[in-house]
C-alpha cells in the first residue's frame, strides 16, 4: 500500500508542477512543485513548494497558489484519475535556502581553512 502512495504522490506532483505553469501568475516569482505528501486514504496531500524571491514574493506567491487552489485541484482531477481527488495544502519548503546556507558555510569554511594552511 505505501508503493501506491509514493505513485500517488509523484503524479500528483508532476501534475501540479504544470498545474501550476500553466494556470498560476508568477507575479515575477519562480514557484516549483518540491514534493507532495499524500495522505493515507489518499484524501489531503500538502504540497511543499520552493519560490524564488524575497519573503514578500514569496507570502504572496503561497496566497496565489491559496487563491488557485480550487483551479488546480479541477486540473488535477481531469488528469489523474482517484477515487477522490485530494484536497491541497500548499506550504513553504525551505530546505532549498537550507541547503544553500549549509553550502555557503562550508565554503566559507573551506576558504578560512585554505588561507591558514599557506
Amino acid at each position: 500500500m505505501k508503493n501506491r502512495m509514493v505513485r500517488v504522490a509523484e503524479i500528483l506532483k508532476r501534475e501540479l508542477s504544470m498545474a501550476v505553469l500553466r494556470e498560476v501568475p508568477t507575479g515575477g516569482a519562480l514557484i516549483t512543485v518540491n514534493s507532495v505528501d499524500v495522505s493515507p486514504d489518499l484524501r489531503n496531500a500538502i504540497v511543499f513548494v520552493g519560490v524564488l524571491g524575497n519573503a514578500a514574493e514569496q507570502r504572496q506567491a503561497l496566497e496565489r497558489l491559496e487563491s488557485s487552489r480550487r483551479v488546480l485541484q479541477a486540473d488535477v482531477a481531469k488528469r489523474v484519475v482517484l477515487k477522490f481527488t485530494p484536497h491541497l495544502h500548499f506550504k513553504l519548503d525551505a530546505s532549498i535556502e537550507r541547503g544553500s546556507r549549509v553550502l555557503d558555510i562550508l565554503e566559507e569554511l573551506g576558504v578560512e581553512g585554505e588561507e591558514s594552511a599557506g
